[in-house]
């Protein structure tokens, strides 16, 4: 195994790039031709980074045609955790715009907040392919660029593709905001105009004598 310097992550003996962060490891560098011809499986775990072995997996049932297409997948922590947070982590900054006020103006169109679920369910059930999509993509891109060396291609997937790391303490902080939001409503309780007397009756039309 070969531990990673920059994040110290363990990687197998002949990885070129750390499948955690995505650094670059010098010594198996210095194999690759000049003209930066990697394996194309190297590059797409490159880009990736963190669990590039499930992503991978999963592409597969993208492209057992001749042409890439859609197949039924399921991502659970798009689903769970937040679309909005999970794109923001994956550098898909326009999925993140579109579940961020996605879910809001449905819940504010509809009167519906239970309409948020329905959102999470697409996301659930399309982010396997809409990463797909955005790895084979860029890395397109990637391979135009004939005239880049070796340094600025590694350079350039490492921002354009791996993770956000910051994204994972601002869903931890978002999520514990929502949580003490939740506890001071239910200590609360309903405001003082919502509430019906006891017995559930009506209170009585106040009498005018004059």
């Amino acid at each position: 195994m070969n531990a990673c310097e920059k994040c110290e992550q363990q990687n197998p003996d002949d990885a070129l790039f750390c499948m955690h962060c995505g650094a670059p490891f010098s010594a198996q560098v210095k194999d690759v031709p000049a003209s930066g011809a990697w394996d194309e499986t190297q590059l797409w775990r490159a880009f990736i980074g963190p669990n590039a072995d499930r992503y991978m997996a999963q592409f597969r049932k993208f492209t057992t045609g001749p042409q890439p297409r859609f197949a039924l997948t399921w991502h659970w922590p798009a689903f769970l955790v937040d679309p909005f947070l999970w794109f923001l982590y994956r550098k898909m900054y326009l999925y993140a715009l579109v579940y961020a006020v996605g879910p809001v103006l449905s819940a504010y169109l509809t009167g519906d907040v239970t309409v948020g679920i329905v959102w999470r369910i697409m996301a659930g059930v399309s982010a396997n392919y809409v990463y797909y999509w955005h790895v084979r993509e860029h890395l397109a891109r990637i391979r135009v660029q004939r005239s880049l060396d070796s340094a600025v291609r590694e350079r350039l997937i490492q921002d354009l593709g791996g993770v956000q790391p910051y994204v994972v303490w601002l869903g931890v902080a978002l999520h514990l905001l929502v949580l003490a939001l939740l506890i001071t409503l239910i200590r609360e309780g309903p405001p003082e105009g919502s509430k019906s007397p006891p017995d559930g009756s009506k209170p009585a039309p106040s009498r005018n004598f004059f």
